[in-house]
């Protein structure tokens, strides 16, 4: 997960041990990677699919 994301082993581990927290743009590349919405991340929906992406 942690090369899939970009987070950092230092970064990761703080944040297993609850030392830390993910930021919005580390929770949005895992969204990303796992194909799910932040909401889903979040506990806010049992929906597991992503809403569509906007074209940048």
């Amino acid at each position: 997960m942690q090369m899939l994301t970009g987070i950092d082993q230092s970064d990761y581990s703080k944040i297993e041990n609850g030392k830390r927290y993910f930021t919005l743009e580390q929770l949005k590349r895992i969204a990303i990677v796992l194909e799910t919405s932040m909401d889903y991340l979040a506990g806010l929906t049992d929906e597991r699919k992503p809403y569509p992406r906007r074209k940048e």
